[in-house]
């Protein structure tokens, strides 16, 4: 896979702001699990018989570092079970995500995260997506560039950035909304 592994230092801090408002905005301040996220994702969920969403920063490195270790095992069983949405495995990952927060600050966690996460088209980690997408750095990330990165994240096949760029904006500009709500960037921004 394409990745490139980088310090915290070298990680723009708009890149940074980006994925913490869109996907973990509690992340300093919860030990793993932001019940809050979890609780509103369970509900919505029970309503409309999906299983996603809510899951902290920490869960998501968990679910991640799973799935990357059943593949160096060529485990395809495991590989397949680390994306599984079920009940059973969100507790799993929970448990974990609680393990790590206790083994790891939140710098590294963080960190972590964003050296691995896929950001589509082979891409990941946020240096190789810097590379790929932007022909840029992680650290040089415009507050354009790092709402777009970060907005993939959630569905990163769906979307693409070359592909769907119409989708893509539309969840770039939450991002931005997000990221303006809590005071990440001014309105000129």
């Amino acid at each position: 896979a394409n990745r490139i592994i980088v310090p915290m230092s070298k990680i723009s801090k708009n890149m940074i702001n980006a994925q913490l408002a869109i996907e973990d905005t509690r992340f300093y301040e919860h030990g793993g699990i932001d019940l809050r996220g979890t609780s509103r994702a369970f509900f919505s969920n029970i309503s409309s018989g999906a299983t996603q969403g809510g899951s902290s920063i920490t869960q998501q490195y968990v679910k991640i570092m799973l799935q990357e270790k059943a593949i160096r095992e060529d485990d395809q069983e495991a590989a397949k079970e680390a994306v599984e949405q079920t009940y059973s495995r969100k507790l799993q990952e929970m448990k974990y995500a609680l393990d790590v927060e206790k083994t790891h600050t939140k710098g590294q966690i963080l960190n972590n995260y964003l050296n691995l996460v896929y950001y589509g088209d082979q891409a990941y980690g946020v240096e190789a997506a810097a590379r790929h997408f932007f022909s840029t750095s992680a650290r040089k990330l415009t507050v354009g560039e790092a709402a777009t990165l970060a907005g993939v994240v959630q569905s990163p096949s769906r979307l693409n950035i070359r592909t769907n760029p119409k989708e893509v904006q539309e969840r770039r500009d939450l991002v931005l909304d997000r990221m303006l709500s809590l005071g990440d960037i001014t309105p000129g921004q």
